[in-house]
C-alpha cells in the first residue's frame, strides 16, 4: 500500500516538479514576441522569460497569473484475466481532476547589457477532486472526495547570458541557468487519510490538505536561440532539468523524480508595431521515477511524454509596460490540458 500511496503523491506532484509537467520550469524559457525597447534591438519576449536581457542598471518587474487545469482517468483491476478480453474480479475506476492557481512577482536586474539576474516568488493555490466508483460491486453511487492548499510556492532564481553580440545578419543565443527552491509546503508533509472501498478495506491515500512545493531541488541548464527575420522572428530551445533526488522520511526513504530533456521551435509575427503573436511546440521527455528499496533505487513511473501546443499575443502597452498573454494545449497523456499565464512586466 505504502508504493501505491508514494504513486498518488508523486502523481499530484508531478505538475509542480516537472509540469507545468511537468513543463513549469521549461516555459521559463521558451520565447515569444514582444516590441521593441528603448535603444532599437528587437525585443524578443518568450512565454515565460524575455528573449533579449535587461538592460545593463535597469530593473524590470513582472506579475504574473496563471491557471493550469489536468485531469487524468485511471482503471484499476484487482483480479485476473482468463481471456484477453474477460477480466475476473474487482474494477476500480477513478477520475482526478486539479486546478491550480498562481500569482507571482518576478524581478530582473541587467548586470550588464549581456547579463542579467531574476528572482521569482510565487503564491499557489490548488485544488483537486478525485470521484471513483468501483465496478462489478452492489453499489450505485461514485464516491467524491477532494482537498486545496494554498500558500507560497518553490522561489525561483536564474541567470541569463547573451551569448554573442547583435548581429541582425544571424540569430542571437542565450544560456540560461536556473535554480528551483523547496520554500512551498512539501507533499510528504501533509496530512492525508485513507482511501477505503465498500467493505472497508485500504485501498489507498489521498491528501487533506494540496501541496504548494515540489519538495526537491531543481536545477535547469538551456540554450535559447533567436533569430530575428523581418516580419517573423523564429526561436527555438534545448534544455534538461535534474531534479535532485533526497530521503523524503515517511517510511519511503530515497526518491529520485527524474530528470527531464526538454525542447521547443516557434514563430513569432509581428502584427503592427505595439501588437506581436506567437505559435510553438514545447515536448519534454520526463524520465523513471524511482524510489528507494533494498536492491537500490526501483521505477514506479514509466518515462513519460509531455507535448504542449503553444499560443501568445503581445501588446505594448506604454512606453515601459508590454501585457503578455499565453495559452498552452497538451497534446499527450500526460500534459496538463489547458494552461493560461497572463504577465505584465514593467520597466524601471
Amino acid at each position: 500500500m505504502e508504493n501505491r500511496a508514494l504513486k498518488q503523491w508523486l502523481y499530484c506532484l508531478c505538475p509542480i516538479v516537472l509540469g507545468v509537467p511537468m513543463v513549469a520550469l521549461a516555459q521559463e524559457s521558451r520565447p515569444e514576441v514582444g516590441e521593441a525597447p528603448e535603444g532599437g534591438e528587437p525585443e524578443v519576449a518568450v512565454f515565460e522569460q524575455r528573449g533579449l536581457l535587461t538592460p545593463q542598471g535597469r530593473w524590470v518587474l513582472e506579475p504574473s497569473l496563471s491557471y493550469v487545469h489536468s485531469s487524468a482517468l485511471e482503471v484499476s483491476i484487482e483480479g485476473f484475466t482468463i481471456i484477453p478480453a474477460l477480466a475476473i474480479g474487482l474494477i476500480d475506476v477513478s477520475e482526478t481532476e486539479r486546478d491550480t492557481l498562481t500569482a507571482a512577482v518576478a524581478a530582473r536586474y541587467g548586470v550588464t547589457d549581456r547579463f542579467e539576474v531574476a528572482l521569482k516568488v510565487p503564491y499557489v493555490y490548488r485544488e483537486q477532486r478525485v470521484r471513483r466508483r468501483d465496478i462489478l460491486v452492489d453499489t450505485e453511487m461514485a464516491r467524491i472526495s477532494g482537498s486545496d492548499g494554498y500558500g507560497l510556492g518553490d522561489v525561483e532564481f536564474s541567470m541569463h547570458y547573451q551569448i554573442n553580440t547583435a548581429d541582425r545578419g544571424g540569430p542571437f543565443y542565450i544560456a540560461n541557468l536556473k535554480v528551483k527552491t523547496r520554500t512551498g509546503k512539501d507533499p510528504f508533509e501533509v496530512d492525508r487519510r485513507d482511501v477505503v472501498d465498500e467493505d472497508g478495506n485500504r485501498i489507498g491515500e489521498l491528501f487533506d490538505e494540496q501541496p504548494t512545493g515540489s519538495g526537491f531541488w531543481g536545477v535547469q541548464p538551456s540554450i535559447t536561440m533567436i533569430y530575428p527575420t523581418d516580419p517573423a522572428v523564429i526561436y527555438g530551445n534545448i534544455s534538461y532539468l535534474w531534479n535532485v533526488e533526497r530521503d523524503v522520511g515517511s517510511g519511503f526513504g530515497r526518491v529520485d523524480p527524474g530528470d527531464a530533456i526538454g525542447a521547443s521551435l516557434g514563430m513569432g509575427i509581428s502584427l503592427n508595431n505595439r501588437t506581436s503573436m506567437s505559435l510553438g511546440y514545447d515536448h519534454s521527455v520526463v524520465q523513471r521515477t524511482r524510489t528507494e528499496r533494498d536492491s537500490g533505487l526501483d521505477a514506479v513511473f514509466s518515462r513519460r511524454q509531455v507535448g504542449t501546443l503553444l499560443w501568445g499575443v503581445s501588446h505594448r502597452v506604454s512606453q515601459r509596460s508590454t501585457l503578455n498573454l499565453s495559452v498552452g494545449m497538451g497534446v499527450t497523456e500526460a500534459a496538463p490540458d489547458v494552461q493560461i499565464s497572463l504577465r505584465m512586466p514593467m520597466r524601471f
